[in-house]
């Protein structure tokens, strides 16, 4: 039986165009029908200024988690100087694992050279580069860590299977940069693929991300969902939502266990904030993806069925209307509002739908593995060339640990570098026992010894075993 009750919802009204793009989006889906009990809650720029260095309240916080579902406008991150992208913290925060982007083309109402597009995009959402442990370790040298774990990968890839099989999706193209991060990126390829065999209604492909993005530039209708780590779905969503037609019609959903976030794909866009000429779309689709995970799915098709007969009248704001023709954002709000009841001619009609929440896990528990740790990677600063530094290294060789390698950015410079190399002052210094096992007090006298020999050493990674298996990239000429 369906809940007539009002749904309770944390809004926040966001930088930029967001408050004039929220309230347009709201009072669309209020004059559709939808069942929403509205808590607004301030984040962005106003709390960062009130000396809230997370860009949320502690009063946010509690309205989020007491809902369960957030539709947020799009909010300014401050770029530089230490901050956090408030997105990636939320996300993080409330373990919304899963950030669902639908790239859809509405030719030939909206420009577009590939008016049969339609694929969604299903990116990782709480590893990779944005986890976002940065450090600078060195005068020259920055770092940051890519994390990818094996409960995260699996989490991801069952969400996109599950969601093809419910959309009636037909295939899953994976996306990574194996080829180069063998272990991270290989890592989650592996995953996906063990996942992909407990559907075998549903096809699986991989493609290197640097081609496969660009496909979805040239061939998107090759595609229908296309799975991929953290980063790399984020640059390739605001592409295919380009191609498609124009960011500023693409929504988002970030789902997890017990929260969902919608939201749009495009920024707060301060340049055209007040101006009434914003494209709400992308935020008040996001607000139709919303409803079908709150199971209003019968008033999300009406809203949509709307917003189609507006494109296919050729109603549309500055992004997409023909030039000078375009509406501002409360008129355009307006036409989808008088438009309601009607059914799209020629566009694609919308249908009742649920978006399916998250998927029952049938994670296992990782298997027990033998780890043995077989070596170490100093990490040194250090001016000078790579045979001085593997003299002074040398030195410090004590028991079995004995150094076999030094690289400078990845690039083997000893033994048998080759002057051409172009080095830094950052050296990753490899210890080892050819293999066998050593004690991690071994490790502990080694970096005393470096200590009491004024190397200054920045870092230590143990190399490990599992299973026999190297747990660590062997380098060139290993």
């Amino acid at each position: 039986m369906t809940n007539l009750n009002p749904v309770p919802i944390t809004v926040a009204m966001g930088d930029g165009v967001g408050p004039e793009i929220m309230a347009a989006s709201l009072r669309v889906l209020r004059a559709g029908g939808a069942r929403l009990q509205v808590e607004t809650i301030e984040l962005g720029e106003s709390v960062w200024r009130a000396g809230h260095s997370a860009g949320i309240t502690q009063a946010g916080w509690d309205s989020l988690r007491r809902t369960g579902v957030f539709y947020k406008a799009p909010v300014a991150t401050p770029q530089g100087g230490g901050v956090k992208s408030l997105n990636v913290t939320i996300r993080k925060s409330l373990g919304l694992f899963a950030n669902v982007r639908p790239c859809t083309a509405y030719g030939p109402f909206v420009a577009t050279r590939h008016p049969t597009m339609d694929l969604v995009i299903i990116r990782e959402n709480e590893e990779d580069l944005y986890a976002g442990i940065e450090h600078r370790q060195t005068a020259d040298v920055v770092q940051c860590l890519k994390l990818m774990t094996r409960p995260g990968c699996e989490r991801i890839a069952r969400y996109a299977f599950e969601f093809a099989r419910s959309q009636g999706r037909r295939k899953i193209t994976c996306m990574t940069k194996d080829n180069i991060m063998k272990m991270t990126d290989g890592l989650f390829r592996r995953v996906c693929e063990e996942v992909g065999q407990d559907y075998p209604e549903i096809e699986q492909e991989h493609m290197i991300i640097d081609i496969g993005a660009a496909r979805i530039a040239d061939s998107p209708e090759m595609f229908d969902v296309v799975l991929a780590p953290n980063l790399y779905g984020d640059i390739i969503s605001d592409i295919a939502a380009q191609v498609a037609g124009s960011v500023g019609l693409a929504p988002s959903a970030n789902i997890g266990a017990r929260c969902a976030m919608f939201e749009a794909v495009h920024g707060s866009a301060p340049d055209i904030a007040g101006q009434d000429v914003a494209n709400p779309s992308g935020l008040l689709l996001a607000g139709l993806m919303m409803l079908n995970h709150m199971g209003q799915g019968d008033i999300a098709a009406k809203i949509q069925n709307a917003w189609l007969c507006a494109i296919e009248d050729g109603v549309g704001t500055a992004d997409i209307a023909p030039e000078g023709s375009a509406v501002g954002t409360q008129a355009f709000a307006d036409a989808v509002i008088e438009r309601l009841g009607r059914t799209p001619t020629r566009l694609k009609p919308a249908v009742a739908q649920a978006t399916p929440l998250v998927p029952a896990s049938n994670e296992a528990p990782s298997a027990p593995v033998a780890k043995t740790t077989v070596g170490v990677d100093l990490f040194v600063e250090w001016r000078g060339d790579a045979e001085a530094l593997a003299e002074r290294l040398r030195a410090l060789e004590h028991g079995a640990l004995e150094l076999k390698m030094i690289t400078n950015r990845g690039v083997k410079v000893w033994p048998e570098g080759i002057p051409e190399t172009n080095c830094v002052d950052h050296w990753r210094c490899r210890f080892m026992n050819g293999g066998s096992a050593i004690p991690l007090t071994d490790i502990a006298a080694l970096t005393l010894r470096a200590a009491e020999a004024g190397v200054d050493f920045i870092k230590t990674e143990n190399l490990c075993a599992f299973d026999g298996e190297p747990g660590f990239s062997l380098g060139q000429g290993q």
